[in-house]
């Protein structure tokens, strides 16, 4: 594969042992980078880096971005944060403060440093939106109090302090709203709605859909998804963002719930429960900015990622039960 930088450079990755994280630094290492991959395992997993552990160009450091961080890179990838939200709802002080404190500090290193920052933000910041599909122009619509606003209002506050740097001093960034993501190394209990239905039917116990299946959303797979991150990073610095990064094709939550008990080959049964509160009830990326100035669209399809995401999970199993 070509690579997409001119020379060897040392990269920081905040939440470098989370699900995207470790796919980022696959990539990394495979274009010849020195990766230092920094993460306090709150929701990342050793597991997903260990295959990185005896790379003469990987370094792992335990390390809570709320802190901050005093190391010498060329540039910053911040993915430090909870993004499922079993996870994030867990303790909901902790994740504004990694969203905003985090972003400070590495926004402090980078200004000290001269170098490009990479932000990972979400698509939920457009909150449960009124325009379908989403621009990046739409402001959202979010409630700043509700039991997601930990992670909504995280994130727009971190967007707000990477566009304030850069006004203010100037600093090259780079601004990603990444929209629903799956794929091998995500937390099998970490409560999104791939993993947990995968999980339930390879199980064949009761695949839980909150409200009536109808509310809609956009899986990217996660090699589509680092694809676009690091076409992004390798942007000029007239290209700021924020950019949307996911597939466009919508599905139903039940039409995925459906494909995961076909896929799987499992007996289990659809049960309904009630919606929980703010969720989005539409969610669907506009990707015309990143197929204008990144030329990045998706190329992997729902069936062949969940095929993919299955074979993960299915050996997995065994290691999970010993643990049950």
């Amino acid at each position: 594969m070509a690579r997409l930088y001119d020379n060897r450079k040392r990269i920081l990755v905040t939440g470098g042992a989370g699900f995207i994280g470790s796919h980022l630094i696959d990539r990394l290492l495979e274009q010849g980078h020195d990766v230092l991959c920094i993460d306090n395992l709150f929701t990342g997993t050793k597991r997903n880096i260990d295959q990185f552990h005896n790379h003469s160009r990987f370094e792992f450091m335990r390390h809570d971005v709320t802190f901050p961080l005093y190391v010498e890179v060329d540039e910053i990838y911040n993915l430090a944060c909870p993004a499922s939200p079993v996870h994030y709802q867990h303790d909901p002080v902790q994740t504004t403060k990694t969203s905003v404190h985090g972003a400070i500090n590495v926004l402090g290193l980078a200004k000290r440093l001269g170098c490009k920052v990479f932000q990972a933000s979400t698509s939920e910041v457009y909150g449960d939106p009124v325009v379908h599909p989403q621009p990046e122009e739409y402001w959202g619509n979010v409630n700043p109090i509700g039991p997601r606003s930990c992670y909504d209002e995280g994130k727009r506050c971190a967007e707000t302090l990477f566009f304030d740097y850069h006004r203010q001093h100037g600093l090259e960034i780079k601004v990603a709203r990444i929209f629903n993501t799956y794929g091998p190394r995500m937390h099998p209990a970490d409560g999104r709605v791939v993993s947990n239905f995968i999980m339930q039917a390879l199980r064949d116990e009761p695949i839980s859909i909150f409200g009536d299946g109808s509310q809609t959303r956009s899986f990217c797979y996660v090699d589509d998804l680092v694809e676009g991150l690091l076409r992004l990073m390798a942007t000029g610095p007239e290209i700021t963002g924020p950019v949307n990064l996911g597939n466009p094709a919508e599905f139903t939550i039940k039409e995925l719930a459906e494909k995961a008990i076909e896929m799987t080959g499992s007996k289990s049964d659809i049960v309904y429960r009630e919606l929980p509160r703010d969720d989005p009830k539409q969610r669907q990326p506009d990707i015309a900015l990143a197929r204008r100035t990144l030329d990045w669209q998706p190329a992997v399809d729902l069936e062949k990622g969940l095929g993919w995401t299955i074979d993960y999970f299915k050996a997995l199993l065994p290691e999970l039960a010993d643990s049950r």
